[in-house]
């Protein structure tokens, strides 16, 4: 999306990739006081991790010790804390609830799947394109799993809630995708979008809210960073998570710095699952 100018945001040229990277820290200014050189670390940077070295602000780096290899720890940030914002925050989540979670698989979508169910929902409806994604939506604790590339799929969410629909959809494709996530909202139901894969516009008459009293809510992830108090706290508790091994992270797939331009293929052309991880070796 960045590449062909698709992006939510409008990406400056020239740019480099890459929002989190995990590492060892080679050297500090003389005014830093947290972290010191020799320490693992993971951070968060906007842009430019697809590099060999980064330099950021104290304040982004998170000490990770011995017990989380890099791998795990650059793969949980961004999509950790989306999966938890979207559900926490901006679904505001309550104990019983139903929850959808589209392309559940994927970086995002496979942490959500595990978040619900560790934040009191009821259950949890997982959707994927190959039943091999299904299975493992399925093993990471999702309760019912739909191949949203068939027909009907839509139906099968609405039996698998009585007919009563979903509290919380987690919506990225948009066009048709979002047209019918939001027909299977329950009342109350809150559909949260935090993408926009499949590149096609959403359309909505608000008007069709009214009547189940639904809530249509837009995600970003950089206007939760603009709260560093909202930051810290989520990040603690999902590495708390982490490390108690009630969540797991999917990493699918490692390739070299150098064959970034292949990731993206593949990407593009829905074959990967999972987080992945791109690795500088020294």
């Amino acid at each position: 999306m960045r590449r062909k100018g698709q992006y939510v945001v409008h990406t400056p040229v020239p740019f480099i990739p890459g929002a989190e990277v995990a590492g060892v820290v080679k050297e500090t200014g003389s005014e830093v006081t947290s972290v010191d050189p020799g320490q693992r670390v993971v951070t968060m940077t906007g842009s430019g991790g697809y590099a060999e070295y980064v330099s950021v602000d104290e304040r982004a780096v998170i000490p990770i010790g011995d017990e989380l290899d890099f791998s795990t720890a650059a793969a949980l940030p961004l999509q950790g804390l989306s999966a938890y914002h979207v559900l926490k925050t901006m679904g505001q989540l309550e104990g019983g609830e139903t929850v959808l979670v589209h392309a559940a698989a994927g970086g995002v979508g496979s942490i959500s799947v595990q978040l619900a169910k560790l934040l009191g929902a009821g259950k949890v409806i997982a959707t994927a394109s190959t039943e091999e994604k299904l299975a493992d939506a399925k093993r990471l604790g999702a309760d019912v799993c739909i191949n949203y590339t068939q027909e009907g799929w839509e139906k099968e969410v609405l039996q698998a809630t009585d007919g009563e629909g979903v509290d919380i959809a987690m919506e990225m494709a948009g066009g048709d995708i979002f047209e019918k996530t939001l027909r299977i909202l329950g009342r109350f139901g809150r559909l949260i979008v935090f993408g926009s894969a499949s590149g096609e516009p959403s359309k909505l008459d608000a008007r069709r809210l009214m009547e189940k009293n639904q809530s249509v809510i837009g995600f970003f992830l950089p206007q939760v960073m603009r709260k560093p108090q909202l930051i810290q706290s989520s990040l603690e508790e999902l590495f708390s998570h982490l490390r108690s091994g009630d969540l797991q992270l999917q990493i699918g797939h490692t390739f070299t710095l150098e064959e970034a331009a292949r990731v993206h293929e593949l990407m593009e052309d829905r074959k990967t699952k999972g987080k992945i991880i791109l690795e500088v070796k020294s």
